[in-house]
């Protein structure tokens, strides 16, 4: 299973790599092999990943790692500091992290040998897919903004009257906390992977000591969220309110204190967004630049929140507030800042519902309760998706009726997912002590 995964991730980054060549834009091998020596990104993203890999290693292994990590992006940085090739964009250390991820890897191919070599290329997987689920991540959203050169939004806009135009409510309220709940919203928004990393650590803790990995861990959710999201983007580009309704520029540079203004936005409707909402009228499909990614149907950071929260249900009572924190934060965050429309949130919610289901019964083997709480889920997202395109007309005309609809439809499928994961767990054999359990993946 772990091979055949990863001849899929390969597969498919080769061909988003050809794909984003096709559009004169840089794929993600190759913006991965260039942070071996120049500026990553994202530093964090890349000591995420080793942090990953140093769960099925020992301490004193995890000690000496680490410590190479930090020494080799002293040496780089101290390097570009004295050739003058310093550069404003991405972080200057991270460099590190990946040599010592890759390093790993050739010394389980080379070193290791049996079910210690096959422990170490998991963990070294899993730190790659995290990396490289990132890049593939923000290549799709450059394919995005070129290969659609319309939108949806006034479709989004329009049945969004059924919620109440939430996202215009919540960026008044945000604009009104000023810069210091702005700036905290900012944060948790901006650090969705940081928490989901402390999370799955805590999760994958006993892998060193037990040499295997749960059956399912957040990671697996997180990889699978983030694959299959942007596919929805190419079928239904949006934009979000902050970019299809106002530049929001503006309003961004007098608040925010770490994040850079968003880019002011081509062919915008009006710039109405938070204060006046848009009108009713008959949405149409309209023309947008070729910058902006089409992002927001479903909310991908809504459905990461929310699997962070499901998988901190069982961990100790800080993790479970943290999960419960970050899953609220990152609502009013979404809607506040303008990325997102009310009804993105509710398909953001159905759409990891029914991947965690069926990720929970990969896990523990395809059963009747399974096949039918997936394919309830699949049929409910889907039907959002027709109702927002082919009804919205109608359901800002009645949203005392389309409203509460769509609010009964997300929780069909939440009150579906609890009863049914719960007869799982009820359901599931305890094993004997000191009983050999099999390799789990």
């Amino acid at each position: 299973m772990w091979a055949t995964a990863a001849a899929v991730a390969l597969g498919f980054l080769i061909a988003l790599e050809f794909t984003a060549r096709h559009y004169d834009i840089p794929g993600p091998i190759t913006v991965q092999a260039r942070e071996a020596v120049f500026p990553p990104k994202s530093g964090f993203l890349l000591y995420a990943g080793m942090a990953l890999m140093m769960v099925v290693l020992p301490w004193r292994q995890r000690l000496t790692a680490t410590a190479a990590a930090i020494g080799i992006d002293v040496v780089i940085a101290a390097v570009r500091w004295a050739a003058d090739l310093g550069s404003t964009e991405g972080h200057f250390f991270g460099n590190g992290a990946l040599w010592v991820l890759l390093a790993y890897g050739v010394i389980a191919l080379t070193r290791r040998t049996g079910p210690e070599r096959v422990l170490l290329l998991k963990g070294v997987g899993l730190g790659l897919l995290l990396v490289a689920g990132r890049k593939a991540g923000d290549t799709w959203l450059l394919i995005t903004s070129k290969s659609r050169p319309v939108v949806l939004d006034q479709y989004m806009a329009t049945a969004d009257h059924a919620l109440g135009n939430p996202s215009w409510l919540v960026g008044r309220l945000v604009t009104a906390t000023g810069a210091i709940g702005f700036n905290i919203l900012d944060i948790v928004y901006g650090q969705l992977a940081v928490a989901a990393v402390i999370v799955s650590l805590y999760q994958l803790r006993n892998v060193a000591a037990e040499r295997r990995f749960p059956a399912h861990h957040l990671v697996r959710t997180f990889l699978v969220i983030g694959l299959l999201g942007p596919g929805i983007y190419m079928i239904y580009p949006v934009v979000g309110p902050i970019f299809a309704y106002g530049t929001g520029a503006a309003h961004w540079e007098s608040v925010s204190l770490w994040t850079d203004p968003p880019a002011t936005a081509h062919w915008a409707v009006a710039d109405l967004w938070p204060n006046t909402p848009p009108p009713v009228g008959t949405p149409q499909h309209m023309p947008f630049d070729e910058i902006t990614p089409r992002n927001c149907m479903p909310s991908l950071h809504t459905a990461w929140a929310t699997a962070i929260y499901i998988h901190t249900r069982k961990a100790p009572r800080f993790l479970r507030h943290a999960g419960t924190f970050w899953l609220l934060a990152t609502l009013a965050a979404t809607l506040g800042f303008g990325w997102h429309y009310g009804v993105d949130l509710i398909a953001g919610v159905v759409f990891v519902l029914t991947i965690e289901a069926a990720l929970r019964a990969q896990a523990r083997g395809w059963d009747t309760s399974s096949t039918w709480l997936v394919m309830y889920g699949a049929t409910t997202f889907a039907t959002l998706l027709l109702t927002y395109r082919y009804l919205p007309t109608q359901m800002a005309h009645h949203p005392w009726l389309a409203g509460p609809l769509l609010l009964l439809a997300m929780t069909s499928v939440i009150y579906a997912y609890i009863r049914t994961t719960t007869t799982w767990t009820l359901d599931a054999p305890s094993p004997a002590k000191n009983e050999p359990q099999p390799e789990l993946v």
